[in-house]
């Protein structure tokens, strides 16, 4: 019903930036929370950062202050602006989507392919 395409990762300096974009496309579908979690090798995936449909945030302790969490209802993408990248940063993000199905009439959810951020000393 919804298919995730995520895009924005790379390598970057400790100290610099990146914005990472996923896009959520569907028919009969209301976007609910979206968010980004974040793998690094032989860790638990986390959570980086949440945004309710109402705009409303939660982020980890680690990336408070240095990540902003966006979105675009109309374009239904979901934004991670990264600033002051730090080499603890690494991992692959996963935006995840939940969203309701005006088809089957329940709350389901989606897991985009993932992006890799490098963050370098």
């Amino acid at each position: 019903q919804v298919q995730l395409v995520e895009s924005g990762g790379g390598l970057v300096q400790a100290g610099g930036s990146l914005r990472l974009s996923c896009a959520a496309s569907g028919s009969r579908v209301s976007i609910n929370a979206m968010g980004w979690f974040r793998q690094a090798p032989g860790k638990q995936r986390e959570l980086a950062a949440t945004i309710t449909s109402g705009g409303r945030t939660n982020y980890a302790d680690s990336v408070k202050g240095r990540f902003t969490i966006s979105r675009d209802n109309a374009k239904k993408t979901v934004y991670l602006e990264m600033n002051s990248l730090k080499p603890e940063d690494t991992a692959v993000y996963y935006c995840h989507v939940d969203y309701f199905s005006s088809v089957t009439w329940i709350n389901l959810e989606v897991w985009g392919q993932g992006t890799l951020v490098t963050v370098s000393s």
